[in-house]
């Protein structure tokens, strides 16, 4: 297992070389600092807790500041742990975009947007009912059950808050690496709001072989544009010349 935290930017569309257009979104992915190391013999169980984005040192506390001190780094504003991680690691060390190669299938996880209590048909998407013929019922939950046992089941759907769970994405395909840039562009869509956190680790159920797609890239070329200074002098002295063989009066 392999991992690494981001923030998802935005969705956007490349193009493959064969033509097809792909959807992609676009997941910033600054390093990853290692801010703890876990081991069986000391905490049962084997895993690394990753540190992403600065916080300033006035908003974090005693216990924050010594685990950055140890991991010679500022302080995270976001910590994840991820279990069995592939690889040896030590405090203080980075992990950066190029930890996957593009064609490779991932699971993302990220936290889906709010949107507030909502009812059944838009939570569970229930059907309504008849909105004519002197019907009484449109938006509600319908029955809470039978006369027995006089209360209601556990599991009934009913109105409530919808959003903010943890989603994850299985099995998209990973378009386009870029280090210097410090982004990954992921197939498909991922869960969450712009600029939520989200984390990129190997498929757990992929069975797909790795095939990666050459997408077309674009560069800008800017013309130079080269200007005649010499015709412009010779028009001039032409003008000149010729307005004062018109006027010879006004040059005395």
């Amino acid at each position: 297992m392999k991992g690494i935290l981001g923030r998802k930017l935005g969705m956007t569309q490349v193009f493959s070389k064969e033509g097809k257009l792909i959807p992609v979104t676009v997941i910033e992915v600054e390093p990853n600092t290692v801010m703890q190391v876990k081991t069986v013999e000391s905490d049962g169980y084997n895993a690394i807790q990753l540190g992403v984005f600065e916080k300033k040192e006035k908003r974090a506390n005693k216990p924050e500041m010594g685990r950055a001190k140890k991991a010679n780094t500022t302080p995270k504003r976001f910590l994840k742990e991820i279990r069995d991680y592939e690889g040896t690691y030590k405090i203080g060390d980075t992990i950066s975009a190029n930890l996957f190669e593009v064609g490779e299938v991932v699971d993302v996880t990220g936290t889906s947007k709010g949107k507030g209590f909502t009812g059944v048909i838009k939570r569970y998407n229930q059907s309504r009912g008849p909105e004519t013929h002197g019907s009484m019922y449109h938006r509600r939950p319908g029955s809470m059950g039978t006369m027995l046992p006089k209360r209601v089941l556990k599991g009934k759907h009913l109105s409530g808050h919808m959003g903010v769970d943890t989603v994850t994405i299985q099995n998209l395909e990973i378009i386009e690496v870029n280090e210097n840039e410090n982004y990954i562009l992921v197939s498909g869509n991922i869960p969450g709001a712009k600029n939520s956190l989200v984390l990129i680790k190997s498929a757990v159920k992929n069975s797909r072989k790795k095939e990666p797609k050459e997408i077309l890239t674009y560069e800008e070329v800017v013309d130079e544009v080269v200007e005649d200074t010499t015709t412009n002098d010779t028009v001039t002295e032409e003008v000149i010349e010729s307005t004062s063989e018109e006027n010879p009066g006004e040059n005395n």
